[in-house]
């Protein structure tokens, strides 16, 4: 009712609707953006046949399969002050985008984030049932396991990167599913509608555009953020190994510093501190990246970098005991053997990161010419400003059917979320495998309120859900180089199980991810790739900047 009300006194104050459109509904279906702009968009349309063309300014079309945006710099300063409040009725109006489904129409789902959690469940989702509309700042979703080889050149970065309209066709193929490369900026849930921008300026007016899209149903997957302790300096300095471009930006900067090195006129100690490559963190990333660059010193810096080989040096610190959550034995051959491949294991805790170097609490200072970052994850700045009830540890807080209790038809999964207090239940580590189970438990769930009508907004409330979600831990693998891995078939850390290692925990763990990786296609990348290596070595070609 307010947002009619708002209509027709933007009418009044313009003289009346112009054209055919008689009110702002029907003016918003044809596309065109209502405001006391009316008169001048009306000539420019009549002029240039153009509907994003205001007064003067000739804006470029932004119209991307099924909705339409508005650049902030087009709209007045009190529209500018407006904007960055909270989230009203009129937000409806600055926020242009896919409007509520309507009856008849199938469900609108509405994923945010493309990690394991969301790619698994958009995977397994009926899309006869329901329409998918994923918005994510990036467009795939990344097989994180095999990151820390590509860093080295073992594998190839498209080789870790899933498209996700490969992984949900629909999102390619369907008229009414969508992917949006865009970030969510806040979610009112009482309108069940997203608010997002664009993840790049478009146009010349290097602003980023803004819609909205309403929701059914609402799963919440963006995943977290590095865990920095709010030391001064990881952000400046240091580089996190979670992303493609920071595998991309690890390999730069590593070839960099080794072609470097070997320039006339480098002091001793300059190149000592090129050559020097400390991981902070000694949880399985760390470690998997530590025996991958020590791999990769040992098979090709050797044979490629004759004059520098010898000064090349890794360094793991951490501040307890590495790989903590696997078995004590499996601990200690790790230890050894990285000790062995040349890897030093240090204890401390990191007081300050500078550009150069790093400073321990106890005042040890550690020079480094590339710095890895790998303490764990917490929740992101997104998921600190929403609304929302948070569980411990800050993610956002769910019952044991994975919804937010406190608002109606929102889920959330992944690391992003956890069980609340009131559940009994602990909150579950940020692990792939943790969120690709609730991923598919999430399917089967929404594929049963779907076969009970309940797949609209409102409409789940008297629904049967099934059992509630149950994890069981599958193990731990993480390999330490040199062909050697540690396989940790336990269910919890303080379970008796299976726990090998050697020789043939590589070949389990390679066979596991190798499985596990989505598409065939990238599943002969890989096997292409170790293969490659095998026999050829490691690509050094630095392309780039």
């Amino acid at each position: 009712m307010a947002f009619a009300r708002i209509a027709r006194t933007g009418l009044r104050r313009s003289g009346g609707a112009k054209g055919n459109y008689t009110t702002e509904r029907d003016a918003i279906s044809e596309g065109i953006s209502f405001s006391k702009y009316q008169p001048s968009l009306e000539n420019a349309m009549l002029k240039y046949n153009n509907p994003y063309t205001f007064g003067k300014m000739d804006i470029p079309s932004f119209q991307s399969r099924g909705y339409q945006a508005t650049l902030s710099s087009q709209l007045p300063s009190t529209e500018k002050i407006a904007r960055q409040q909270s989230v009203s009725e009129s937000e409806s109006m600055k926020y242009p985008g896919l409007e509520a489904t309507k009856p008849g129409d199938k469900p609108r789902v509405v994923v945010l984030g493309t990690g394991w959690a969301a790619c698994r469940f958009m995977k397994g989702l009926d899309t006869k049932m329901y329409d998918i509309v994923c918005i994510s700042p990036r467009n795939h979703m990344v097989f994180t396991p095999l990151l820390a080889s590509t860093c080295v050149g073992t594998l190839e970065f498209r080789s870790v990167a899933e498209p996700v309209g490969q992984i949900q066709s629909a999102l390619a193929t369907d008229p009414n599913c969508y992917f949006y490369l865009a970030s969510c900026t806040s979610i009112d849930t009482s309108k069940h509608e997203v608010y997002c921008e664009t993840v790049e300026n478009l146009g010349q007016a290097n602003e980023r555009h803004r819609f909205r899209v309403a929701y059914d149903k609402l799963v919440i997957a963006v995943g977290s953020d590095p865990l920095t302790f709010n030391i001064k300096g990881v952000q400046e300095h240091a580089i996190f190994l979670r992303e493609v471009n920071h595998a991309q930006e690890i390999r730069m900067k590593l070839l960099s510093n080794l072609m470097l090195s070997q320039s006339p006129g480098i002091s001793d100690e300059e190149r000592k501190r090129l050559l020097h490559c400390v991981i902070v963190g000694g949880g399985p990333t760390g470690v998997e990246f530590s025996g991958e660059l020590s791999d990769f010193i040992k098979g090709d810096v050797s044979q490629r970098y004759a004059h520098v080989k010898d000064r090349v040096k890794v360094t793991v610190i951490e501040a307890n005991e590495i790989l903590s959550s696997f078995d004590v034995g499996l601990r200690e051959y790790a230890a050894s053997h990285l000790t062995k491949s040349g890897v030093c294991l240090m204890r401390g805790i990191v007081k300050e990161v500078e550009r150069e170097k790093i400073v321990l609490v106890d005042g040890t200072e550690v020079p480094f010419g590339i710095l890895v970052w790998s303490t764990g994850v917490g929740p992101s700045e997104f998921i600190k400003s929403l609304n929302l009830p948070k569980c411990p540890g800050g993610r956002v807080g769910i019952d044991q059917w994975l919804r937010i209790p406190s608002v109606e038809d929102v889920f959330a999964l992944g690391d992003c979320a956890g069980f609340l207090e009131q559940t009994g239940r602990k909150v579950l580590p940020a692990l792939a495998q943790v969120a690709e189970r609730e991923g598919k438990y999430l399917v089967e769930l929404f594929n049963n309120m779907a076969k009970q009508n309940a797949g609209k907004a409102y409409s789940a409330k008297d629904v049967t859900l099934g059992e509630p979600f149950v994890y069981k831990h599958a193990g731990s693998m993480a390999s330490v180089g040199s062909y050697k891995a540690l396989v940790d078939l336990r269910e919890s850390k303080d379970a008796k199980g299976i726990s090998i290692a050697g020789f043939l925990s590589f070949l389990i763990w390679r066979s596991a991810y190798l499985t596990r990786v989505l598409s065939w296609r990238n599943r002969f990348y890989v096997a292409v790739n170790w293969a490659t290596t095998l026999v050829f070595g490691r690509d050094i070609s630095k392309i780039g900047n």
